[in-house]
């Protein structure tokens, strides 16, 4: 008499192995060491079990990190578009109600430092150790609050949950750019015969661009690359209806800044839309002032929740096809 083989079904999978379903991985619990039992009471080693989840929430992309801070547009622009800029934040009484120094650049790419004076500075633009700057530039700043003065922090970690921006500064504070022409903000208690500082300054300076910010409106950036001049302009409304907006101005030459001006195109960064206009030979800052306010006064009124015209559909796929790449 024969044997019955019973056939068995596909051999599960190691995710699916490693899945409980009376483990709730969203569930916060607090952090330990990878090798050790996990809080949760699973029975699993930390890094197999919430560490895993953990790790995999820090990762995530994040489509607009800077959304809820105070000054989200001009976030954007020092991260993105400003060489040499700095600005001043203050973090909220759990972390100790410190004044903080957010520059666009720091030394040697370093993403925060505690300087030799007590200033501690963050950088934005930096190397991102996850999906997510602001969790990023905060872990980095946390960690210049609690160094020894004069140590800078080289590296984060980005692969554990934290804190963001918008849980460690104070949302009372406005964020005011300054534009600088140059980057000797560094050698505040840098002695300048450091040969590494003096060449990562000299090497900064050379490579920035001509820099000002706008006053009459909201994280608007005049530049000179070469002898071109642009517009670049951080917008923070969503993207669709923003786009409607300037479909709608486009359609009656509204998006003209000066007689002689130009709408290049638009290019999306940390989740907003930036809209650049080509210049005028010659053209300074100055000028662009009450053109500027004109032009986001009209904008205001365009930024309706209607459907468009089939004119200002035309323009909107016209609007829509002058992607430019940042440079």
């Amino acid at each position: 008499m024969g044997t019955t083989r019973t056939r068995k079904g596909p051999k599960p999978s190691k995710a699916r192995r490693a899945r409980d379903p009376r483990v709730d991985l969203d569930a916060d619990v607090p952090v330990v060491g990878g090798r050790e039992p996990c809080p949760c009471g699973s029975n699993k080693r930390y890094k197999a079990c919430h560490g895993r989840s953990a790790r995999q929430r820090a990762t995530r992309l994040v489509a607009r990190p800077f959304e809820g801070l105070t000054g989200e547009g001009d976030w954007v622009a020092l991260r993105q578009i400003v060489p040499a800029g700095t600005a001043t934040v203050r973090t909220t009484a759990d972390h100790g109600a410190g004044e903080v120094l957010v520059a666009s650049v720091l030394p040697l790419a370093w993403p925060a430092v505690h300087w030799a004076d007590g200033t501690t500075a963050v950088g934005l633009q930096t190397m991102t150790a996850s999906g997510d700057p602001s969790r990023d530039v905060a872990e980095a700043l946390l960690q210049a609050l609690g160094a020894e003065p004069g140590t800078p922090v080289l590296r984060s970690a980005g692969n554990q949950p934290g804190p963001r921006l918008q849980d460690v500064l104070d949302p009372a504070v406005p964020f005011e750019v300054t534009v600088h022409e140059g980057f000797d903000f560094w050698l505040r208690d840098t002695p300048e015969d450091d040969p590494a500082i003096r060449q990562s300054l000299e090497r900064a300076n050379a490579a920035a661009n001509p820099t000002a910010r706008l006053s009459s409106v909201e994280a608007a950036y005049w530049c000179k690359v070469g002898e071109r001049r642009y517009l670049r302009w951080v917008l923070p409304h969503p993207e669709d209806l923003l786009m409607d907006a300037l479909a709608r101005l486009h359609a009656r030459d509204g998006l003209r800044l000066l007689p002689d001006s130009r709408f290049a195109g638009s290019f999306r960064v940390d989740g907003l839309l930036a809209p650049v206009w080509d210049l005028p030979e010659g053209c300074e800052p100055a000028a662009l002032e009450e053109p500027a306010a004109d032009l986001a006064a009209r904008l205001a009124e365009a930024l309706l929740d209607a459907p468009l015209t089939p004119e200002e559909r035309r323009s909107r796929a016209a609007v829509a096809s002058r992607q430019l790449t940042l440079r």
